[in-house]
């Protein structure tokens, strides 16, 4: 793969309009990411982005642990190395481990590690697996994702994250956004 994106991110002296630039800053806390960069050269796209993906890192009530554990899964499971570089220290400060992240590398393993991973996180690996290699989803994988997280805000919030950072490893993926 080459070490370059496929299309430019836009050059800090070209951001803009500085109203979309601002948003993009707060929400990040004052920095721009690559990803802002390649996502500013449309300003409308960069708006939506921004906002929808504000919401599913901010405002969701599912345990920050399990949204950034489906994160990572994510990202290991298509190979997105910039996604995984972002995400993994959001993991570790949500209380997750590295002998965790070092244990998604071999995902068949993880699935079935009960020393790792509690029956919770297993519930949204599998899950996380199945979204994002088949997109349907079981009804044995479904239930016990129930059975797991118990409230249905928790559940649409975390079927929400999973679909949400495929979408962004994707993205990343197709355009080769370099990692900042």
């Amino acid at each position: 793969m080459p070490n370059t994106s496929r299309i430019p991110e836009v050059p800090d002296a070209q951001l803009g309009p500085s109203e979309v630039v601002d948003a993009i800053r707060k929400r990040r806390g004052g920095t721009l990411l690559n990803l802002d960069r390649m996502l500013l050269n449309s300003p409308a796209f960069a708006v939506g982005w921004n906002g929808f993906l504000g919401a599913v890192r901010n405002a969701l009530s599912l345990d920050a642990r399990l949204r950034e554990l489906a994160i990572c899964a994510v990202a290991v499971l298509n190979r997105a190395d910039y996604e995984m570089l972002q995400h993994a220290p959001e993991y570790l400060a949500a209380a997750g481990t590295q002998a965790q992240l070092d244990g998604l590398q071999d995902y068949d393993a993880a699935l079935q590690d009960a020393v790792l991973f509690n029956e919770a996180e297993r519930a949204v690996l599998q899950l996380t697996l199945e979204m994002t290699r088949h997109v349907q989803v079981s009804n044995a994988c479904f239930l016990r994702v129930q059975q797991a997280l118990g409230s249905t805000q928790a559940q649409v919030e975390l079927v929400g994250v999973i679909a949400a950072y495929n979408m962004v490893s994707r993205f990343l993926e197709a355009l080769q956004v370099q990692p900042d």
